[in-house]
């Protein structure tokens, strides 16, 4: 199944309160490699989960969605009523010997089904630049990042990076900020063309299971190509595994080992 399909199936889930779980194995022909599961808002196993993780097919997930919001709609539908026949009145005058036969009103037509109330339209995506008027969000989104820092010093930074070209990217829905990656381009002594650098790249927990890690990835490797750059490169603090199997996901190559001083 394609990423864009997983991604349409992801949104489905999430439409009906639930949360689309993909298998982290990326090898073909292991057990769980394309495997997934779904489970609620807390996270229980809904459909298609073990222990260890997911296990169903797409397929099924996507038969077990369908079916789900066929069924809520049918539990949403009223008993519809039929009207009561009356009895029709007899002619005030009979005749001397033949009485008249009694009428009866038809009963009327059934009432059907409620339509089936129309979905709910999908939360409109976009992505554009970092404004000086999104730092209160920005703060928060680079703090659960793991990168505490105050509302003044964001709109400095922001005033910076905009002189130099290399504006963060924000990613919104239904214009809440709910992702930002930071992009970068430098001259470096040893490569012929520039060197690409995503510097910064979170997406809020409440939006995640989207697609918008890799839209926002996207973005930022289209912008890095209009400036000239060959290479892109990210680091990734060695605790965080899943970033790690994010970038893995989407070609990155794990080539050198990081060092820092503070000064």
């Amino acid at each position: 199944m394609s990423d864009e399909r997983l991604d349409a199936l992801a949104e489905t889930a999430r439409n009906r309160g639930l949360k689309l779980v993909r298998s982290r194995v990326r090898t073909p022909g292991k057990r769980r490699f394309g495997k997934v599961g779904i489970t609620d808002a807390s996270g229980k196993p809904v459909f298609g989960m073990d222990a260890k993780g997911p296990i169903g097919s797409p397929d099924d997930a996507e038969h077990f969605l369908r079916n789900l919001g066929a069924r809520d709609w049918g539990a949403s539908l009223d008993v519809a009523v039929m009207p009561r026949k009356r009895k029709a009145k007899k002619s005030a005058r009979e005749a001397a010997n033949d009485t008249e036969p009694e009428t009866r009103r038809t009963a009327g037509p059934k009432p059907g089904p409620k339509p089936e109330p129309k979905p709910a339209p999908e939360p409109k995506l976009k992505i554009r630049d970092a404004r000086p008027s999104d730092a209160a969000r920005l703060v928060e989104l680079i703090t659960e990042l793991g990168h505490p820092i105050d509302e003044k010093r964001v709109r400095k930074n922001l005033a910076a990076l905009k002189k130099t070209g290399e504006t963060p990217l924000v990613a919104t829905l239904d214009k809440t900020i709910v992702g930002i990656c930071g992009v970068g381009r430098r001259v470096v002594i040893h490569r012929a063309a520039p060197l690409g650098r995503i510097t910064a790249l979170v997406v809020t927990k409440e939006a995640q299971g989207l697609g918008l890690g890799r839209k926002l990835v996207d973005a930022a490797e289209k912008w890095m190509r209009e400036e000239g750059c060959q290479l892109v490169e990210v680091t990734s603090n060695d605790r965080r595994a899943a970033a790690h199997a994010f970038y893995r996901h989407l070609g990155y190559e794990r080539s050198s080992v990081r060092f820092f001083k503070k000064l």
